[in-house]
C-alpha cells in the first residue's frame, strides 16, 4: 500500500464531518461480507461480489479496508451498467472495479485523512483528498467511517470508484482532447480567481459537448465516466465540488489516453 501524507490534514481532522460507526474497543464478530449484507444497503455490492467470485477472498483473514458503495451509489451509474457488469463475459472488468475498492491493510479514518493516495488491491492508485472538511476518494465522498469487522474496516462511499482501465478504454481522440484542453484553459483561471461557479459551468458545458460528439470520438468507458460526473454535479449545490468532480474526470481521460 502506498501512503503519502498531505499538508494540514491534522488541522482539518477536527472539522472532518464524517458519521462514525462502530466501537473501537469491541471485537467485531462478523467479517466484511457478512457485515455488509446485514446492513441492508449494500445489496448491489453483495451481488457483484458474488458474480465476481470475490466473497471468499473478502471473508479471509485480511486485514482489509473496503470502501463500500451503497445501493444508491450503484444507482448513479448510467442505466444498464450494473446489469452489464454482472454478465459472465464481463467478469474481469467487474473484478477490476471491485478490487479498486479494497486496500490490503487496515486504514481507519484518522489515518485516511492524513494520506493523499492509497494503492488498491488491483494495483491502481486511489486519490484521497479533503474538501470542505469531507474526505473524498477520487470523486467519491466518504459518508460513514470505521465500521469495524472481524477482518478489517468498512468506509461507506456515495459513488462507485472506477479504475483507469474502465474510465478510458482507448486513446482520447484529437477532437475530444482539443475540447478538454480548451475547457481547462478557460475554467482553471476562473477557479483560481475564486469564480468556482463559472468554472463549473464551463466544465459542464464541455462534458455535455463531449457526449454529443460522433460515436467513437469518446470511448464507452469515458462516456460512463462523464455521465456519472454530470449526474453527481446535478445532485450537488456546491460549485467547488462540481468544478473538482468534472476536472478530475477530464484529467483522468487525458492521463489515460
Amino acid at each position: 500500500m502506498k501512503l503519502k501524507p498531505v499538508l494540514l490534514a491534522g488541522a482539518m481532522l477536527a472539522s472532518l464531518s464524517l458519521a462514525v460507526a462502530g466501537h473501537h474497543g469491541a471485537k467485531a464478530k462478523k467479517d466484511i461480507v457478512d457485515t455488509a449484507v446485514a446492513a441492508g444497503q449494500f445489496q448491489t455490492l453483495a451481488a457483484a461480489l458474488g458474480a465476481a467470485d470475490l466473497v471468499g477472498a473478502l471473508k479471509g483473514d485480511g486485514p482489509f479496508t473496503v470502501f463500500a458503495p451503497t445501493d444508491e451509489a450503484f444507482a448513479k451509474l448510467p442505466a444498464g451498467t450494473v446489469e452489464s457488469l454482472l454478465k459472465p463475459e464481463n467478469r474481469d472488468q467487474l473484478v477490476d472495479i471491485l478490487t479498486y475498492h479494497v486496500v490490503a491493510a487496515e486504514v481507519p479514518a484518522e489515518t485516511a485523512v492524513t494520506l493523499d493516495e492509497a494503492e488498491a488491491l488491483n494495483g491502481k492508485t486511489i486519490d484521497l483528498n479533503l474538501r470542505g472538511g469531507d474526505l473524498f476518494l477520487n470523486d467519491s465522498k466518504v459518508i460513514k467511517t470505521d465500521i469495524k469487522t472481524s477482518n478489517g474496516i468498512i468506509h461507506v462511499i456515495d459513488a462507485v470508484l472506477l479504475p483507469p482501465s474502465v474510465t478510458a478504454s482507448h486513446s482520447l481522440s484529437k477532437e475530444a482532447s482539443t475540447l478538454l484542453s480548451m475547457a481547462i484553459d478557460k475554467g482553471a483561471p476562473l477557479y483560481n480567481h475564486g469564480n468556482h461557479a463559472a468554472c463549473a459551468a464551463v466544465y459542464e458545458l464541455a462534458a455535455e459537448a463531449l457526449l454529443l460528439m460522433p460515436e467513437g470520438t469518446v470511448s464507452e468507458g469515458q462516456v460512463r465516466m462523464l455521465k456519472t460526473a454530470l449526474n453527481d454535479v446535478r445532485h450537488s449545490s456546491s460549485s467547488t465540488d462540481n468544478a473538482w468532480t468534472l476536472r478530475r474526470a477530464f484529467d483522468s481521460m487525458m492521463e489515460n489516453s
